[in-house]
């Protein structure tokens, strides 16, 4: 028998009183004496208990004992007056009642003096028992016997409300039982596992394996077992109800006196959350791996043929070669959407065949099939129904540039992954054309002026020149990090404060800003959104030249390189913007202006004191901070007032924006 189970049965059999309490002076232990001298019950509070003027002592030394952290004795008269012994625990204490009267006549004759409760016991009498069998009664204890029962009585409650509250399943198994059979679980073993008590004590805790179950972690811990030795291992269990569940197990032996094994104490925590945590980050790292294979090899690959192309065909063009090449890939080519007849055009291909005999049975794009429509309609990435072929539009700024199709040898070629990757090259296809539009616009000696006209009220300078009856001329946008747009317009013929607050109540104006008002002209600033019609025409490659509107009507030119997709642009605009007509398409020449060119022509623009007086200012050091030099030291080697020299270098600065930004 353990030391916990002897000092229980022996605290039981005792003669006298012994009663624990918890933190809330409640009863949570009684010994039989305990029960019949007192009436006491498991529950019951120690005013319940006791008498009024017993339990103030009590309390008071109850008290006293756990402050101490040290047993008090206190005398209290109940039926009869009682030594009472209290014995701390932290919060808890054990109260062991012993009768101070003397012993009567009918007592051991041998016995002439009054009862000590610290006397020893005869020679071989055990404490707790007399020698006849019959019980003892605490004056019969020594102190020290008394003491180390009481003490482990409490010590036990403790442990055993631990072991029994404890967030984890606990099991003890007989290992003296074939089998080990469980003589013991907690309840969090029976909310773990679903099994009440009954249904598990007996039998081995093998129960709780299934069809999932690693024979390899079972025969780990059934060698461990048979070694006598403690055991760790994480296997699938299934619950009472069939649910599978990842099961911690630790198993220790737990010896007797006589170092012999005795029992297996076992710990079972559910780990399923973090099996099921282990397990995404694996899929997270081998997803992350095959992109990086995949972003190292395609996507890298095709990224440096666009980069060293240089033109939107030879850039089509390599990326059809790269990808017709790459496993799984069987036919790569690029569409462009022919507004006139309502049809995607084929711009360039390429397929895996290497031979002829291959060559006659390579397949051929087909810019009918649902997934190039799905996908240009949409913006987004579509795979056939079949699986076998996956679109990707190519747009960029909001510039469409057509449709890259990609034809795959199987079905399940086009996986998250792999769309991941395609996106990718679809956004970095797109955004090489883009750049080499843009500057194909900007060196290009013959471009076509494109003239438009609007009158949907949903575009700012349409409703303000309808409301106030301004006339409005563009001057100019600066772009933000963010994409949206800060637009500057000239406005005449309207106070510039009611403008502003017409700007408004536009839909599509963040925020209007009088930047200056002089002479009945204003400047406004216009906060636009990244989608404004400035940016919609230079994600087509254009650019914007100017704009104008008067009456509720606005007129655009718009400048795009010979070989540009104009229409595209203006089936834009007309499908986001009601009313919007094109009005010209002139193919003209632009030669290229030369630094020379650019400065003979701001020369020819500014007057003889104005250069002078730019030059001076300039050479001078007047446009420094702080200024070596003042407007008056400059107007005085020109020989004019100060004032005259100012207004001479205000036109001129004036001038040469004008020719910077008018003249891009």
């Amino acid at each position: 028998m353990t030391r916990p189970d002897s000092a229980r049965r022996a605290v039981e059999r005792l003669a006298d009183p012994v009663v624990a309490l918890d933190e809330d002076r409640r009863v949570t232990y009684r010994n039989d004496a305990a029960s019949d001298r007192f009436d006491v019950r498991v529950g019951d509070a120690l005013s319940e208990t006791f008498p009024a003027a017993a339990v103030d002592r009590l309390r008071e030394h109850c008290e006293r004992a756990s402050r101490r952290g040290e047993p008090v004795s206190v005398r209290v008269a109940l039926e009869d007056d009682h030594a009472v012994r209290i014995h701390p625990d932290g919060d808890e204490l054990t109260l062991a009642f012993q009768p101070v009267d003397p012993p009567s006549d009918a007592s051991d004759a041998s016995n002439d003096a009054p009862s000590d409760p610290t006397a020893e016991p005869a020679a071989g009498t055990p404490s707790g028992a007399r020698t006849d069998g019959s019980t003892t009664t605490l004056s019969e204890l020594s102190a020290g016997d008394l003491v180390a029962s009481t003490d482990v009585a409490a010590e036990f409650e403790l442990k055993e409300r631990a072991i029994n509250e404890a967030p984890v399943g606990i099991t003890i198994a007989s290992a003296e039982s074939d089998d080990e059979p469980l003589v013991y679980i907690n309840e969090a073993f029976e909310e773990l596992t679903g099994y009440p008590a009954e249904e598990v004590l007996g039998r081995n805790c093998r129960f709780l394996q299934g069809e999932e179950t690693d024979p390899e972690a079972v025969e780990r811990m059934s060698a461990a077992i048979d070694a006598e030795e403690p055991v760790s291992v994480e296997l699938r269990n299934y619950r009472r109800d069939g649910e599978a569940f990842w099961n911690k197990v630790d198993i220790a032996p737990v010896r007797g006196d006589d170092g012999e094994v005795t029992h297996f104490v076992g710990f079972q925590t559910d780990v399923t959350e973090r099996k099921r945590a282990e397990r995404a980050a694996r899929r997270r790292a081998e997803e992350l791996e095959f992109l990086l294979e995949r972003i190292e090899g395609l996507l890298g690959d095709v990224t440096s043929a666009v980069v060293e192309a240089d033109t939107r065909a030879e850039i089509e063009a390599a990326v059809c070669r790269r990808l017709a090449d790459s496993d799984p890939y069987e036919l790569a080519w690029v569409g462009e959407r022919d507004v006139g007849r309502g049809a995607v055009q084929p711009r360039e291909s390429a397929t895996a065949a290497t031979d002829a005999t291959d060559a006659a049975d390579a397949p051929t794009p087909d810019p009918d099939a649902e997934v190039v429509d799905a996908a240009l309609r949409t913006g987004e990435l579509r795979v056939s129904a079949d699986g076998h072929a996956a679109a990707i539009p190519l747009d960029a700024e909001d510039a469409e540039y057509g449709v890259l199709v990609v034809q795959a040898t199987r079905p399940d070629a086009f996986d998250e992954r792999e769309r991941v990757v395609l996106r990718s090259l679809g956004r970095a296809i797109a955004s090489a054309i883009n750049a080499r539009e843009t500057r194909r616009i900007l060196v290009a000696d013959s471009v076509v002026e494109t003239e438009l006209s609007f009158r949907d009220p949903d575009l700012s300078f349409v409703a303000v020149s309808r409301e106030t009856g301004a006339e409005l001329t563009y001057r100019g946008s600066v772009h933000r990090e963010d994409g949206s747009l800060v637009s500057l317009f000239a406005v005449s013929g309207a106070d510039g404060e009611r403008v502003v607050k017409a700007a408004e109540d536009c839909e599509d104006v963040a925020g209007a800003t009088l930047v200056a008002e002089q002479d009945g002209a204003s400047l406004v600033e216009f906060d636009l959104p990244a989608d404004a019609v400035v940016s919609t025409v230079s994600g087509h490659g254009g650019k914007t030249q100017s704009i104008s509107a008067a009456d509720g009507e606005g007129r655009m030119v718009v400048e795009f390189p010979e070989s540009a997709d104009v229409r595209s642009l203006v089936d834009d605009l007309q499908s986001r913007y009601d009313g919007t007509e094109l009005l010209a398409l002139r193919h003209r020449e632009r030669p290229a202006k030369t630094k020379q060119e650019f400065i003979a022509s701001l020369s020819d623009e500014l007057t003889d004191r104005q250069l002078t007086a730019l030059q001076k200012a300039y050479v001078g050091g007047f446009f420094e901070w702080p200024r070596p030099v003042t407007g008056e030291d400059l107007a005085s080697s020109m020989g004019i007032s100060r004032s005259t020299f100012h207004e001479h270098l205000r036109a001129a600065q004036r001038k040469l924006c004008a020719e910077f930004f008018d003249g891009r």
